[in-house]
C-alpha cells in the first residue's frame, strides 16, 4: 500500500527536483495499476486499434539510425505480438515484409490522452502524485511498446527532466551528463523541436570520425519492471529494448530553466526552417523528422519566437517582483507536457506550445541539498561506466536494490545509409531499407562545407544559448 513506500510524495518531488544525476527508484509504483500493462492487456483495451509502429534494421553500423531511415506501418497491437512470436498469421499481416530477425519495431511517443481518449478512466492507473506531481495521471504520459533490438538514437530533451517507469520486459539507458555534449557531435538534423541528436552510434561509436567522444562517460543501467527512472535535465541518453517485448511510460517534468530553453528552440527552429527549405527538394535530404509533419513558414515561426521570449520575460518580472513561485501540479503542466513532442500529432499548434504555466518550480540546489539524497536500496544512484563496460554490458538495478551485470550478448544496433530514395511511409518492404547511393560511405571525405555542416555550426547548442541571451537582453532595453 501506499504506506509503506520508501518516500512520501513531498520527499520524493523534493529529490526529483534537486538530483543532478540518474537515479533509479525501488518500491515506489509497485501497486500502480499501470504495472499491468503489458502487450497482451493493452492489446484487449485497444480492441483492435491500429497505431504506428516505427521499424528498424538490427545490422552494426557507425552511424545512427535516425527516424528518418526507418520504416514505418500500421498495426494492431496483437499483430506486433503474433510477429514477435513467429505466428503463421503475421505473413499476410502488416509486418510480413519484415523479417523479425532482422528488424525491430517501436510503436514510441504514443500520448496516452490520445491513444485511450475513449477510454479517459485508464489515466488514473498511472500515479504521478506518488512522486510529488499531484493531479498528473496517465493523461501527461507517454507509452513506448517495442521489440528486442528496438532503440532511440542518442539525444537530450531541451525541456524538462523525465520519469520512465519499466513496465514488461527490460530496457537498457547509456546516459551521458550535459558537460559530454561537445563529445557527443551534437546535430539538428534530422530537426524535431525539443531533441538534439548526436552524430555517435552510442552502440558502435566511429572513433575515426567522432574521436573526442572517447572523453565521454557513460552512466549505463538496464531497467526492470517496477523501477522508475530519473533523467535530470539536459541528460544525453540512448535506450534500447533488450527482451522480447517491452512496454514503459514516461513523463516530462516542465522545469523553470524551460522559458529560456523555448527561447532558444524558437531561434532554432525559425533558422533551420528558413535555411533547410531554401534547399533544393530533389537533394533528397529528409532533414524533417517523421515527428514534425512540415516545416512552418517563417511568419508563424517568428509569432513563436515572441510568444516564447514573452513568456520568458514575464516569468522574469514574476521572479524580480518578489512573488513566490508555486511548485506545478499536473492539471497545471498539461499543455506543456502534451507539447513535448509531436505537436502536430496530439493538435497543438506553435503559439499553443508556448502557452507557458507561470510557476517557477526549484532554484538550483545547493551543494549541502544534494549531500542529503536518500541513496540506498531504494534510489540507487546510475553511475559512470568505462566505454567497454557500455557496449558491452550495463548494470542493472535488482528489486532489492542490488547491482547486477548483465551482457549485452554482443547484440549491437543502428543502421542508417547515407542517402535514402524513399518516401517515410514506403510500401516497398526491405528493398525501401537498402536502397544506398553507390558511392555512399560514412567515412567518405567531403570536398565542399554542406548546409548541414554549416547548421551544426549554427545550431550549436553553445550559440543559440549566446543568440538567445543576447535576444533577451535586447528585448529588456
Amino acid at each position: 500500500g501506499e504506506d509503506v513506500k520508501p518516500f512520501t510524495p513531498e520527499k520524493t518531488k523534493e529529490i526529483v527536483m534537486s538530483l543532478q544525476q540518474p537515479a533509479v527508484f525501488c518500491n515506489m509504483a509497485g501497486d500502480w495499476p499501470a504495472l499491468h500493462w503489458n502487450v497482451k492487456y493493452l492489446s484487449g483495451v485497444l480492441e483492435g486499434k491500429t497505431i504506428q509502429f516505427r521499424l528498424g534494421l538490427k545490422t552494426v553500423d557507425l552511424v545512427p539510425q535516425f527516424e528518418t531511415s526507418c520504416s514505418y506501418v500500421e498495426a494492431t497491437l496483437e499483430d506486433f505480438l503474433a510477429w514477435t512470436c513467429g505466428q503463421p498469421s503475421c505473413l499476410s499481416g502488416p509486418f510480413s515484409c519484415y523479417d523479425y530477425s532482422k528488424y525491430w519495431a517501436y510503436a514510441d511517443y504514443k500520448y496516452i490522452a490520445r491513444i485511450f481518449e475513449d477510454k479517459p478512466e485508464i489515466f488514473q492507473d498511472v500515479r504521478w502524485s506518488d512522486f510529488g506531481f499531484r493531479g498528473r495521471s496517465g493523461k501527461e504520459s507517454t507509452l513506448w511498446i517495442g521489440s528486442e533490438g528496438a532503440n532511440t538514437p542518442c539525444h537530450l530533451d531541451s525541456y524538462g527532466c523525465n520519469l520512465v517507469l519499466q513496465v514488461q520486459g527490460r530496457k537498457r539507458w547509456h546516459l551521458f551528463p550535459p558537460g559530454d555534449t561537445s563529445f557527443l557531435y551534437p546535430t539538428r538534423i534530422p530537426y524535431e523541436e525539443s531533441s538534439i541528436f548526436s552524430k555517435v552510434n552510442i552502440a558502435n561509436p566511429d572513433l575515426k570520425r567522432f574521436p573526442e567522444f572517447r572523453n565521454s562517460t557513460a552512466h549505463v543501467v538496464t531497467l526492470s519492471p517496477g523501477q522508475v527512472l530519473l533523467v535530470p535535465r539536459h541528460w544525453w541518453h540512448y535506450v534500447e529494448s533488450i527482451d522480447p517485448v517491452t512496454v514503459s511510460i514516461n513523463s516530462w517534468i516542465e522545469l523553470d530553466a524551460d522559458h529560456e530553453a523555448r527561447v532558444e528552440e524558437a531561434i532554432t527552429r525559425m533558422l533551420v526552417c528558413a535555411i533547410k527549405s531554401a534547399e533544393n527538394p530533389s537533394d533528397g535530404d529528409l532533414w524533417l523528422n517523421p515527428t514534425e509533419v512540415e516545416a512552418t513558414s517563417h511568419e508563424i515561426n517568428l509569432q513563436y519566437l515572441n510568444k516564447a521570449v514573452s513568456a520568458y520575460l514575464k516569468c522574469q518580472e514574476t521572479s524580480v517582483s518578489g512573488q513566490a513561485c508555486s511548485s506545478s501540479t499536473g492539471a497545471e503542466q498539461q499543455a506543456n507536457a502534451s507539447c513535448k513532442r509531436k505537436r502536430r500529432e496530439v493538435g497543438c499548434e506553435p503559439e499553443r506550445c508556448t502557452s507557458l504555466t507561470q510557476e517557477c518550480d526549484f532554484p538550483t540546489p545547493k551543494a549541502e541539498e544534494l549531500q542529503k539524497i536518500p541513496f540506498g536500496p531504494h534510489l540507487i544512484p546510475v553511475l559512470p561506466q568505462s566505454h567497454k563496460t557500455s557496449i558491452m554490458g550495463a548494470v542493472a538495478v535488482g528489486s532489492d536494490g542490488r547491482d547486477i551485470l548483465h551482457e549485452n550478448e554482443g547484440e549491437h544496433f543502428g543502421k542508417l545509409q547515407c542517402k535514402w530514395k524513399r518516401s517515410l511511409m514506403t510500401n516497398d518492404c526491405e528493398t525501401a531499407a537498402h536502397q544506398t547511393d553507390s558511392d555512399c560511405s560514412p567515412c567518405t571525405s567531403q570536398t565542399a562545407l554542406s548546409t548541414n555542416d554549416l547548421l551544426d555550426c549554427l545550431l550549436n547548442p553553445r550559440v543559440i544559448s549566446l543568440v538567445a541571451q543576447l535576444l533577451l537582453e535586447r528585448t529588456r532595453v
